[in-house]
């Protein structure tokens, strides 16, 4: 049996093994990830907690794939992402992790429904416009689907956001910081919308944030300082 079935049969949506990750070079190189060793179950919802600085944003971009580290071994939703090139590396992106950032990442140029509706096109998705006109109607937003960002307010944007990283049904979605540039009452609702996503397609979640009440929620709490998850990251902890 390969390393990518017996991820599958124990159930396990995201494995790092002696995940390792510097940045910069020369005098400058700085060691973010330090011997990363991490399992995440299908359909859990774990929550990244500590200090800026800690590691948490580029622990996620290794997980989808928009980082590779310089050792150790990712592997997402059964596949092994650094035996990937970089186009089959966006393919798989694009049809099994969702990503909602801080700062929303629409294109400006494109109308609600196009920024949902074209990663799933690139992906080769059928029946994209379909798909985003019913993702966008989920979070709310089904009379503003012909709106382009300019014109939409930033909880608007962010739920454009969740819709367009919900839409392909994705094994796992990553979050970082997703209220981060929102007022505490749309934050919450898009907090919401995250959540009851997750819950009603049994899909993977791991979010960062500073709020340790919004981790309270998930089903797991890690804790990254100086590059090191604390504690044990396989075995379920919550915020005291």
């Amino acid at each position: 049996m390969n390393d990518v079935s017996a991820h599958l049969l124990a159930g396990e949506a995201v494995t790092l093994g002696g995940v390792n990750l510097a940045l910069g070079r020369g005098a400058a190189r700085v060691h973010i990830l330090k011997d990363i060793d991490l399992h995440i179950g299908r359909g859990e919802a774990v929550a990244l907690l500590g200090p800026s600085g800690s590691g948490k944003s580029t622990l996620l971009m290794v997980m989808t794939g928009l980082e590779r580290p310089d050792s150790g071994s990712v592997v997402v939703a059964g596949q092994d992402l650094l035996g990937l090139d970089e186009d089959r590396l966006a393919r798989f992106r694009g049809k099994n992790i969702g990503i909602v950032f801080q700062a929303f990442h629409l294109i400006p140029t494109m109308t609600a429904l196009e920024n949902v509706a074209v990663p799933l096109e690139l992906a080769g998705i059928r029946d994209a416009d379909a798909i985003a006109e019913r993702e966008l109607a989920a979070v709310g937003l089904a009379q503003r689907a012909r709106h382009y960002p300019a014109e939409l307010s930033g909880g608007e944007q962010q739920r454009v956001a969740l819709a367009r990283a919900l839409a392909p049904d994705p094994a796992i979605i990553v979050a970082d910081e997703p209220t981060g540039n929102l007022d505490e009452a749309t934050g919450r609702d898009i907090i919401e919308l995250l959540f009851r996503g997750q819950a009603e397609r049994g899909t993977t979640l791991v979010l960062v944030t500073h709020d340790s009440a919004l981790a309270a929620r998930c089903s797991r709490v890690l804790h990254m300082r100086s590059g090191h998850i604390e504690g044990p990251a396989s075995v379920a902890s919550k915020v005291e």
